[in-house]
C-alpha cells in the first residue's frame, strides 16, 4: 500500500441531495490524476456489467436465495456472457444473442463450441 484515497460523490434527485464517501487503499502513488482515473476505469467498467447482466439476463429480477444458488446462478451468467461477447457471427446485442441462442440449437452450438 502506498497511499489512500477519498471519493466524495453528490447526486441530486428531485430536492434531495446526498453525499456517499469511498475510501480506497491503492498501491498507487500519491498523484491525484492517475488516481481519479483509476476509479473513473474501475466504475466504468463495473456499471457497464451490471447493466449488461440486468438488462440481459435479468439479473436484478432473480429469485434465487437458496443455499449456493445465486453465487451458482452468477457464476453461469458470467461464463453465458463471456461466451456471446465472444461469438460474432450474429448481430445485435447480447439480449439478442441470448434469446437467439435459446430458439435456435445450430447458433447455441456455436455459442458453446467455437470454431478456433
Amino acid at each position: 500500500m502506498r497511499s489512500f484515497g477519498l471519493v466524495e460523490a453528490q447526486r441530486t434527485v428531485g430536492e434531495k441531495t446526498t453525499v456517499e464517501r469511498r475510501y480506497y487503499l491503492t498501491s498507487l502513488a500519491g498523484d491525484v490524476e492517475q488516481f481519479a482515473h483509476a476509479v473513473r476505469s474501475h466504475w466504468g467498467i463495473e456499471n457497464g456489467l451490471h447493466w449488461v447482466l440486468d438488462v440481459a439476463f435479468r439479473e436484478d429480477e432473480s429469485r434465487v436465495r437458496r443455499a449456493h444458488g445465486a453465487q451458482n446462478f452468477a457464476v453461469l451468467r458470467h461464463l453465458a456472457l463471456s461466451l456471446l461477447r465472444q461469438e460474432k457471427s450474429a448481430r445485435g446485442g447480447i439480449k439478442v444473442k441470448r434469446l437467439k441462442a435459446g430458439w435456435d440449437d445450430g447458433y447455441l452450438t456455436k455459442v458453446l463450441f467455437p470454431e478456433n
